[in-house]
């Protein structure tokens, strides 16, 4: 199966999630699966509730494991980007065969550095396109995990996709509860109630999560983040209202990872905007999970699409507006306690 993505570049997918969310069984389907396609999995910890030493018949002192349906399977032992070279120096010297790479990051870990190597790296960079950040839910322990685990709202924050586990082993209202939550931390990644991590191969790759031009372009409603919030401005979610009629035990959960939308139909000053933006990552960069959006822009009649995690923000020219299409900027901003009154207030004094 040839993969759709630019020549040459490997499509790298973070898989992230507490334990015992399923992880390691999606781990291990797409280890052992006959799926015709050949996968470098890169673990980044190597605890007992690792991929079973049964699937690995290898020595272990060997990090880099060829598995019997051509997969490959890797240790880190040393840090990520090491690794991600070693794997990709390899495959060009026709020693290693694989496709795409899998990186399961530790039950607490924060995927944004992990992200960031693909981002700030020239050489993981010119190898390797991070597709998306996937995180797994264990739907039964997911409330507690949320109310005391920061890493866990964290994870929820950064996906590109969520997949919601086990369900079966808690009511439909608890589990409807949840997606709700989730919902609001992240309305831009779809979530998907999977079997303990038995999900389809093709709900788990090329989802351009980070691929920004085409991921727009496919997904209409990629920034219709407040479409379950039926106003067209964008104050805070009121609980006591209508709309969450069907909610009548919603217990309200004021986390602290957070989305919101900026949206103007008047054109941006890139100078200005660019001034700002800058500003604003310095200061809040830790902060600021994820952030996305399809900018109009004075002097071109192109969107211009933007992305970053945390610091690392980028930009690129996207197709023409079209003739009858509204010119509007939509951007949403996924982060931790941010302040949304001073991000919304400079974004408006950046309009041109």
């Amino acid at each position: 199966m040839s993969s759709t993505n630019s020549p040459g570049l490997i499509p790298a997918t973070i898989l992230t999630g507490f334990l015992g969310s399923g992880k390691t069984t999606l781990l291990k389907r797409v280890l052992s699966e006959a799926h015709g396609q050949k996968i470098a999995v890169i673990e980044n910890e190597f605890g007992e509730e690792n991929i079973d030493n049964d699937i690995l018949v290898a020595d272990t002192n060997e990090q880099i494991i060829q598995m019997s349906n051509g997969c490959v399977c890797c240790t880190i032992r040393e840090d990520l980007r090491t690794t991600l070279s070693e794997l990709a120096a390899k495959r060009r010297r026709g020693e290693l065969d694989f496709e795409r790479v899998v990186i399961e990051t530790t039950g607490l870990a924060d995927p944004g550095p992990v992200a960031q190597t693909f981002f700030m790296d020239d050489e993981i960079a010119e190898s390797y396109l991070l597709d998306s950040i996937l995180t797994l839910v264990d739907a039964k322990h997911a409330e507690e995990q949320l109310n005391t685990r920061q890493e866990a709202r964290r994870q929820i924050g950064f996906a590109d996709q969520i997949f919601i586990s086990k369900t079966d082993l808690v009511d439909a209202a608890a589990a409807d509860e949840l997606a709700h939550r989730i919902k609001h931390m992240n309305p831009r990644a779809p979530q998907q109630r999977v079997h303990f991590g038995n999900v389809d191969i093709a709900s788990v790759f090329d989802l351009r999560g980070f691929n920004l031009n085409a991921k727009l372009e496919i997904d209409p409603d990629f920034l219709n983040a407040d479409a379950h919030d039926h106003h067209h401005h964008d104050h805070d979610h009121d609980h006591e209202h209508g709309e969450h009629c069907d909610h009548p035990h919603h217990h309200h959960h004021d986390d602290d990872v957070k989305s919101f939308v900026f949206r103007s139909d008047k054109p941006f000053n890139p100078a200005k905007l660019e001034d700002f933006l800058g500003a604003i990552v310095q200061v809040y960069g830790p902060k600021m999970l994820r952030y996305k959006g399809v900018l109009h822009m004075k002097g071109t009649d192109k969107k211009v699409i933007f992305q970053g995690v945390h610091q690392l923000m980028g930009s690129d020219l996207g197709p023409k507006w079209l003739p009858n299409e509204k010119k509007q900027s939509k951007m949403v901003f996924i982060g931790i306690d941010l302040p949304k009154d001073i991000l919304l207030q400079g974004l408006e004094g950046c309009l041109a």
